[in-house]
């Protein structure tokens, strides 16, 4: 089953993370919402609904293993995918991060075209 994907949340506390993602998203014409940290990104992605969430782990407060675990078992965003972009780069990272729902992990510096490459799979149906 595809999945329009246009509509994508940035959940990251650092100005230029958020920068360079929303440079790739709007050059491939992605509509392009912002959180800065992760009780603001839970809320603006119940608010908002969006088709996507590229989710930053280190942050103040929740991070994004806590906010990806609340979203993934919320009944009003638990089908919205997420995608964690981290600079926590161990495999025992990317395990937990899968466990709490996330799915897929991209690594800091984020690759455009491996970023966009795991967009297009994930609108083509490589997700439930």
């Amino acid at each position: 089953m595809s999945r329009e994907i246009r509509r994508v949340l940035i959940i990251d506390d650092s100005p230029t993370e958020r920068f360079l993602l929303t440079q790739i998203l709007f050059a491939n014409n992605f509509e392009v919402l912002i959180a800065e940290n992760g009780e603001d990104g839970v809320a603006k992605a119940r608010e908002l609904q969006p088709d996507l969430i590229l989710m930053d782990v280190v942050m103040p407060g929740m991070n994004g293993f806590q906010a990806t675990r609340q979203l993934s078992r919320d009944a009003a965003t638990k089908n919205i995918p997420i995608i964690l972009c981290t600079t926590k780069s161990q495999q025992s990272d990317k395990v937990w991060g899968l466990r709490q729902g996330a799915f897929d992990y991209i690594t800091k510096p984020v690759e455009r075209t491996l970023l966009l490459a795991k967009i297009a799979a994930l609108a083509s149906g490589g997700f439930q």
